[in-house]
């Protein structure tokens, strides 16, 4: 076992605010030119999330779900997937917002409208859902469980 002496050691030359300070100075640069380029989409996005949800009269109050749900679709458009792929991570996100309360019908035309994702082919089953084309739908508990 390590001497908790020894770990704080070790995290204070970790945590030294001088190097932290010249490594940001040396990708600041770098940082902020991608801050640059990437709100401007970010913000482009939220405004079509916000478009397709006033149009499904969607409550104020909701509306930062869905923009949250927004953001985790335009994560996975960022990262190099595609086709039944994408349909498929696309498919749990709405699953997962849906099971928080969400409209399925809101977050799949947020998914087709805004982030041009169809849905999935077929069905595919796992973690207590099953995920079709017509949507997610809770499975049912096997005998034995629960």
């Amino acid at each position: 076992m390590i001497d908790p002496a020894k770990r704080i050691e070790n995290w204070d030359a970790a945590f030294d605010t001088t190097t932290i300070k010249t490594k940001l100075d040396k990708k600041r640069a770098k940082m902020l030119e991608h801050v640059s380029s990437v709100q401007p989409m970010i913000a482009a996005m939220e405004l079509q999330v916000k478009q397709v949800c006033d149009g499904a009269g969607v409550s104020t109050i909701q509306l930062p779900f869905y923009l949250c749900f927004g953001r985790e679709m335009w994560a996975l458009t960022r990262k190099d997937i595609s086709g039944e792929t994408m349909a498929l991570e696309a498919a749990v996100q709405v699953a997962k917002w849906k099971q928080r309360g969400l409209t399925e019908a809101v977050l799949q035309a947020i998914r087709t409208d805004v982030f041009n994702v169809v849905a999935p082919v077929g069905a595919v089953t796992g973690c207590g859902f099953q995920l079709a084309a017509d949507g997610p739908a809770r499975s049912e508990v096997r005998a034995g469980m629960g």
